[in-house]
């Protein structure tokens, strides 16, 4: 696989943090290791932050790359390959195409492959998990589509946005570290439920205008 140099344009969202993140954020700034540094005055979740990230990035493509690193960013070169080569305008890493991964919990796949399966029949995609945090997305793409979602929704939005753009679409296989609970993990069953509203939400009732074109 191609693998493509990346120069990196590094952008930090605070989302109003309280465990210390902020200096330690702030150094790195100082550091001259992150490029930009956008903080929010009160919590507002993490499709929020990202949305902040999205609007403040200035590069080609753009990837959520979550602070616990469960994804490895050694990867990127290679995902970026389809979209460098002009054959796709958004590339998923899939944790379930035979990638290195840790073993954990089995409900979990289950609830993640449902939650695919249901979105697929609504997009009439054929991803093997939609739920992945690495979403490669052509920049101008992302900064068009009108996304709204404030929490974990982010990620059954942006995939409902991307097929009703007509979006070219790729998988790749990418390891994952999860996590467990006692390490942090907080995604339960209310997070599974609150996804099946979102997947009919985003994709039955998608919003109005001209941002489909381009």
């Amino acid at each position: 696989m191609r693998r493509v140099p990346i120069a990196l344009e590094i952008v930090a969202v605070d989302d109003c943090s309280r465990d210390g993140s902020t200096d330690i954020l702030e150094r790195l700034q100082r550091d001259g290791k992150l490029d930009q540094l956008v903080r929010h005055e009160v919590n507002r979740g993490k499709g929020a932050a990202i949305r902040s990230g999205i609007t403040h990035a200035t590069g080609d493509v753009i990837v959520i790359q979550d602070a616990d690193l469960e994804y490895d960013p050694l990867e990127l070169p290679v995902l970026l390959g389809p979209i460098a080569d002009r054959r796709a305008d958004a590339v998923y890493g899939s944790r379930f195409l035979g990638g290195p991964h840790r073993v954990l919990y089995f409900w979990h796949y289950v609830g993640n492959t449902f939650l695919t399966l249901l979105s697929n029949m609504l997009t009439n995609l054929n991803l093997t998990d939609m739920e992945t945090c690495y979403k490669l997305v052509r920049a101008d793409l992302l900064k068009r589509l009108p996304l709204t979602s404030n929490r974990f929704g982010f990620e059954v939005e942006v995939t409902a946005r991307l097929a009703q753009a007509g979006a070219r679409v790729w998988e790749m296989p990418i390891s994952y570290s999860g996590r467990t609970y006692a390490e942090g993990k907080k995604i339960d069953w209310k997070d599974g439920v609150a996804a099946i509203f979102h997947i009919l939400r985003y994709n039955l009732f998608p919003p109005g205008g001209d941002w489909r074109q381009g």
